[in-house]
């Protein structure tokens, strides 16, 4: 189904969804993709320490250049929509709750509550940011 077909479509009665919730959307969904990869490539060889350093480094290095292909879109196409400074707030937030997830599964790292209320603040920054004052 096209892009266009997709956003005008009608969802069980609902009206349709409109074209800037559908960038707003892809906007997050690429942040989220290239948040992932970023993960990876940043905290991905905490757990392969045996691994020489440049190996580590060049890997990480490969997954940086596919988080590049989701990130460069992303605010590319959501600074039609979002300042700069909306999209950098909304990365970061982003960037957290992938690493929350990243370090509880893959890193088998404890969450405490320190860092809820680290990330609680963070999400105020976000709601201070995109609220209309």
């Amino acid at each position: 189904m096209d892009r266009q077909r997709f956003c005008n479509r009608k969802l069980s009665g609902l009206p349709p969804i409109k074209r800037v919730e559908c960038t707003h959307m892809r906007t997050v969904l690429l942040l989220l993709v290239s948040n992932i990869f970023m993960t990876f490539a940043w905290y991905g060889h905490l757990r392969f320490k045996e691994v020489p350093l440049w190996k580590a480094i060049i890997v990480s290095w490969l997954i940086a250049l596919v988080e590049y292909c989701f990130q460069v879109p992303a605010n590319r196409w959501g600074h039609q929509h979002f300042s700069a400074a909306q999209l950098k707030i909304m990365q970061e937030a982003i960037t957290l709750c992938v690493f929350v997830g990243f370090s509880i599964l893959y890193l088998r790292e404890a969450f405490r509550w320190n860092y809820a209320v680290s990330f609680g603040l963070i999400l105020a920054a976000v709601f201070f940011a995109f609220k209309q004052f």
